[in-house]
């Protein structure tokens, strides 16, 4: 059987030593006086499935659309599977799955996929897609008629038709319903074990906590953490002691042994501490505290700690420590 060039270059992108999948280096890029991305730099192994979190404004969809050609950096360079990333989607090697955009509502599902895989050189199977992306059952469905969740399914078996080897996500499970997207996850999981890299965004921290093998965080055009879910986590220290206690001084409980942030909301205290066993021993033995709870940080207190708008962006528990201390001095100082 004659080799084509697409043949060639997916022989090319698989063979040892593999290149990376991502691979952008220092990239920069602004729009007027606002810096939407300064200074990126990130490298994906291929196979991996990463989750790219940060809140609106951090900069992830403009990194994105410099990973898939859409927009050019500054300053920089992009390479996916070692090639341009406009040649990586011209070899089918990169696939997106985008939150709006690139449906037409009038036609159907199959006939949105036939059309789409008219614009490659090769596909796969167009029923295996649908299959994959549990779209199978509508397939003769107006795409106008179809639901937010089911739209993004038919993006994703339009991302598939290429078969991949980086399939990017923005928001991928917007619209979809809990069954949606556990069933979402479990095909992208399936299609990760076979090789495929998968980067993906999401405002749905548990999603990148349950499926990601790394979590890539960003704030204000800068990756302020890099690493698996549990590094991630272990980035913030300590535990968080909550409990409920009426009239509770904040400036007191801020001077407690190991106490880093104090939080009040009416009667219910949240402490941010590195000695859980003794806040709570405080609490329980010399206050009318009641309701006494010992967390673990998850995701979220993580992601909100190193987003945080205060210092220079990363709101550890050295940062906070300071800002009590502060607190405490400023109170001396009136008193």
């Amino acid at each position: 059987m004659e080799t084509t060039e697409l043949d060639a270059t997916r022989a090319a992108a698989t063979s040892a030593p593999s290149p990376l999948a991502v691979d952008a280096t220092d990239l920069h890029k602004g729009f007027g006086s606002v810096r939407a991305v300064d200074g990126v730099t990130l490298r994906v192994e291929p196979g991996e499935i990463v989750a790219f979190l940060g809140p609106n404004g951090a900069g992830k969809t403009t990194a994105i659309d410099m990973l898939l050609g859409l927009s050019h950096p500054d300053s920089g360079e992009v390479r996916v599977f070692g090639e341009s990333p406009r040649a990586a989607i011209a070899h089918g090697l990169v696939s997106a799955v985008l939150q709006t955009g690139g449906l037409l509502k009038d036609i159907t599902v199959k006939e949105t996929l036939d059309l789409t895989a008219s614009l490659f050189a090769d596909t796969r199977p167009i029923a295996e897609v649908m299959q994959r992306a549990g779209i199978a059952e509508i397939a003769a469905r107006r795409v106008g008629l179809c639901s937010g969740g089911q739209q993004q399914r038919l993006r994703f078996a339009m991302a598939l038709l290429s078969d991949p080897g980086l399939l990017i996500l923005d928001e991928p499970t917007t619209g979809m319903d809990v069954e949606g997207r556990r069933s979402f996850w479990s095909a992208i999981r399936a299609d990760a074990q076979r090789g495929r890299t998968v980067l993906f965004a999401t405002h749905y921290l548990e999603e990148a906590d349950e499926y990601a093998d790394r979590i890539v965080l960003m704030s204000r055009g800068r990756i302020v953490a890099d690493g698996t879910t549990a590094e991630i986590k272990n980035l913030v220290s300590g535990r968080v002691v909550r409990a409920t206690l009426a009239g509770a001084d904040a400036v007191a409980l801020a001077a407690l042994p190991g106490v880093d942030d104090v939080e009040i909301k009416g009667d219910r205290i949240a402490l941010h501490t590195r000695d859980s066993d003794a806040v709570a021993r405080h609490l329980l033995t010399t206050t009318t505290a009641r309701d006494v709870e010992i967390t673990a940080q998850n995701l979220e207190s993580v992601f909100v700690a190193l987003t945080s708008d205060t210092g220079a962006g990363i709101d550890t528990p050295g940062t906070r420590a300071a800002r009590n201390e502060a607190a405490r001095n400023s109170e001396g100082s009136r008193s």
